[in-house]
């Protein structure tokens, strides 16, 4: 199985595309983990979005952040692979390609990430390490990991 992965700028996504990272980031932050919070955050517009396809369904995403524009390093959010999908470890290359898609376009190696917790492991595979406590965010235990 392939995922074929696209980079874009917000400005540069179809409205369409638009439309089906906002039904998976709803679909899966909202409905699946039953977490009522607000989404759509007003950060997407200085964000690289990542998009994942699988017989061009939107299977995986991720959005990206230069250092400064959420934490002080760059940073790597919104991470989600379609729940059908994640046995086939879709989750893995999107971290990779999103680590890569860092370091071209915005030259960092220093990555931040707000992480579930229960996925600790998960990105300790891909460099990461925790450098906080847990805290609750919407109500979700979260810890903070760094790359770099």
């Amino acid at each position: 199985m392939e995922i074929t992965f696209k980079i874009k700028r917000f400005n540069e996504l179809s409205v369409a595309e638009l439309y089906d990272v906002l039904q998976l980031r709803s679909e899966v932050f909202v409905v699946e983990q039953n977490c009522v919070y607000q989404d759509i955050d007003g950060k997407d517009q200085k964000a690289l979005h990542v998009l994942g396809y699988y017989q061009n369904e939107l299977t995986a995403y991720s959005r990206l952040f230069d250092a400064g524009n959420y934490f002080e390093e760059a940073s790597i959010g919104r991470v989600i692979v379609r729940q059908k999908f994640r046995k086939f470890n879709f989750g893995h290359e999107l971290m990779r390609v999103s680590i890569a898609a860092i370091q071209d376009n915005f030259n960092q190696n220093a990555i931040t990430i707000s992480a579930q917790e229960y996925l600790k492991i998960f990105y300790e595979s891909h460099g990461f390490v925790q450098t906080s406590a847990m805290y609750l965010e919407d109500d979700i235990p979260h810890i903070q990991m760094k790359r770099g």
